[in-house]
């Protein structure tokens, strides 16, 4: 039973739900009209993105296990309930799952399949030799995390639709100043390893700054769908809220900086982040 936690735990499921959640939410905003028709490829696509996120918190815990071990020692393969060769078997069985399912998803039309391996390569990069790089480091996660959405564009509409592209926009922000955050708090595990976050290179001080800037430009974005029309009133209520939550996360980052706080902003993004995903769901209701 603890081997088996253990590998649930590996997966991160929120992150993989999440993940999931928003290919339905990129087809929802490219076509709400052909939700119901598509709903198998829509679950291949729900299951491509939670398997293939699942395999890259798999490979990621196998690159990270010796930071791990300083920074967060109670994860799977530092408390040693997975070996590390487990998991990378575990992260290919996962990726394997994750791409056959994407080809399925449309097989008329490979975009599919096309994105689904771009995202993984995007993944496998940043763990193998991104994330030590810093800021372009978390650059290619928020890349990973906005794709998912233009999955579900691509699944549901053979193409990517503006408002899918101004929310993936948001997200590759907001999850840029999450990641950056982050790095503040794994800041003594990544001077060992030489990983070059900008806490690293610059301080906890001007990466809390870099951190607000990108949070804050996510919230500048915001409004762009409902001045254009692509969203409807049920929009607002939603993205204040997510609004809100960024600026003041900011405020309290930038007030206290410290490893404890900055654990607790990276946290509370997410939820910020899940408003966001519920304004841009209730806005496809006219």
């Amino acid at each position: 039973m603890n081997k088996l936690a253990a590998y649930v735990r590996l997966m991160r499921p929120p992150n993989c739900f999440m993940m999931g959640f928003a290919v339905l939410v990129g087809a929802a905003l490219a076509d709400p009209s052909k939700m119901s028709q598509s709903w198998q490829s829509l679950a291949y696509g729900f299951i491509t993105g939670f398997t293939l996120t699942a395999a890259s918190m798999s490979i990621n815990d196998y690159y990270d296990r010796k930071i791990d071990a300083i920074n967060e020692p109670d994860r799977p393969i530092p408390s040693n309930l997975i070996k590390p060769r487990e998991a990378l078997i575990f992260a290919s069985v996962l990726t394997v799952i994750g791409l056959v399912l994407s080809y399925l998803t449309n097989t008329v039309y490979p975009l599919c399949l096309l994105t689904a391996i771009i995202a993984w390569t995007v993944s496998v990069g940043y763990t193998t030799i991104g994330k030590r790089s810093g800021l372009p480091g978390n650059f290619l996660v928020s890349i990973c995390v906005a794709i998912p959405f233009v999955y579900g564009s691509v699944a549901i509409a053979n193409e990517i639709k503006l408002n899918v592209l101004l929310f993936a926009s948001m997200a590759f922000l907001s999850i840029t100043g999450r990641e950056v955050t982050k790095g503040i708090v794994d800041v003594e595990g990544d001077k060992t390893q030489n990983v070059k976050t900008l806490a690293v290179k610059y301080g906890e001080k001007n990466a809390t700054v870099a951190a607000v800037a990108f949070y804050v430009s996510a919230v500048v974005l915001s409004p762009v769908p409902w001045f254009l029309s692509l969203v409807s009133l049920w929009f607002i209520p939603f993205v204040v809220v997510t609004d809100i939550g960024l600026v003041a996360s900011s405020f309290m980052l930038l007030k206290d900086y410290s490893r404890e706080n900055a654990r607790k902003i990276k946290n509370i993004v997410l939820l910020w982040f899940i408003f966001g995903l519920l304004a841009f769901i209730v806005g496809t209701v006219r």
